[in-house]
């Protein structure tokens, strides 16, 4: 049977900080922001203690940290995903079916089906699945067979029931 869509991705750098920012803006929304909040609130404390008492040292590369994770979360978990991968894993080639869809990477094949994905995003490059707060596939629009953005789009929001999120 000849798959009706089908694409080639690449898990590189990229890759991991476009899933980890559809990680953060969709299932991971209210945490993400309470973090955030969190932190601002840290920084701002952070430096009314250094105008208070003067400047320490510690207090002062504290804040830089907290100041620099925030800047760049997607990249830092992008980072610690990628480490985190397993040797092999780095090309996958999934084919997209009427009623299911493979993925196939140098450690082996996986059917997966429909029902199993929570949320859909869509950027620039990707179309991302996400599974849990923790769990994702991306699928390069730049290593797309069988039809246009528009057409997989329609199809995946047909076989899902779930609308593709633009970030």
């Amino acid at each position: 049977m000849e798959p009706l869509f089908s694409f080639e991705t690449d898990y590189d750098m990229n890759t991991f900080i476009s899933m980890a920012r559809a990680l953060r803006k969709t299932v991971r929304k209210k945490r993400s922001k309470r973090s955030h909040i969190f932190g601002v609130g840290v920084v701002v404390l952070g430096m009314a203690s250094v105008f208070l008492w003067g400047p320490k040292v510690l207090t002062i590369a504290a804040i830089a940290v907290i100041i620099l994770v925030l800047l760049f979360e997607d990249r830092l978990n992008a980072w610690v995903a990628m480490k985190r991968m397993l040797s092999g894993m780095e090309k996958a080639k999934s084919d997209f079916y009427e009623d299911r869809y493979v993925s196939a990477t140098d450690i082996g094949t996986t059917e997966w089906h429909f029902d199993k994905i929570k949320a859909i995003v869509e950027d620039q490059d990707y179309f991302i699945f996400l599974f849990s707060v923790s769990h994702t596939q991306a699928y390069d629009k730049r290593k797309m067979n069988g039809g246009m953005e528009g057409d997989f789009r329609g199809f995946i929001e047909e076989k899902t029931g779930i609308k593709v999120q633009r970030i």
